[in-house]
C-alpha cells in the first residue's frame, strides 16, 4: 500500500520557519514528480510547490516564491518543504503529493495520483 506521511507541521510566529517532510512508503518515487498543496480554512486547496524526479526543476506558487524551497532525497524516498518568513496567510493543512509521471512538473491537483493525510501549519501574527 502506497503511503505519503507528512511531518514537521506546528505552530510558529509570523516570520518564523518550518521544515515539512514527506516520507513515501509502499513504492519508490525516485523517478516521479512530487509536490505540496495546502488548504486554508474555508478555502480551496491550492498548489504550493513541485519538484521533478531528479530535483533539477522546481515550480512554486507566486505566493511562496522566494520564501519556500522544495527539495528531495531519493535515497530516502522523501521530499521536503523548507518554509521561511512565514505569514499568517500560510496557515493551513499541507498535503504531500506524488505523480506517476516524471518530468512534467505540474501545479494542477488532478495531475497527482497520491496524496498524504496532511499536516497542520499554523502561523500566529
Amino acid at each position: 500500500q502506497v503511503q505519503l506521511i507528512e511531518s514537521g507541521g506546528g505552530l510558529v510566529q509570523a516570520g518564523g520557519s518550518l521544515r515539512l517532510s514527506c516520507a513515501a512508503s509502499g513504492r519508490t518515487f525516485s523517478t516521479n514528480d512530487m509536490g505540496w498543496f495546502r488548504q486554508a480554512p474555508g478555502k480551496e486547496r491550492e498548489f504550493v510547490a513541485a519538484i521533478t524526479w531528479s530535483g533539477g526543476n522546481t515550480l512554486y506558487a507566486d505566493s511562496v516564491k522566494g520564501r519556500f524551497s522544495i527539495t528531495r532525497d531519493n535515497a530516502k524516498n522523501t521530499v521536503y518543504l523548507q518554509m521561511n518568513s512565514l505569514k499568517p496567510e500560510d496557515t493551513g493543512v499541507y498535503y504531500c503529493v506524488a505523480s506517476l509521471a516524471s518530468g512534467y512538473i505540474s501545479s494542477r491537483a488532478h495531475d497527482y495520483n497520491y496524496w498524504g493525510q496532511g499536516t497542520q501549519v499554523t502561523i500566529s501574527s
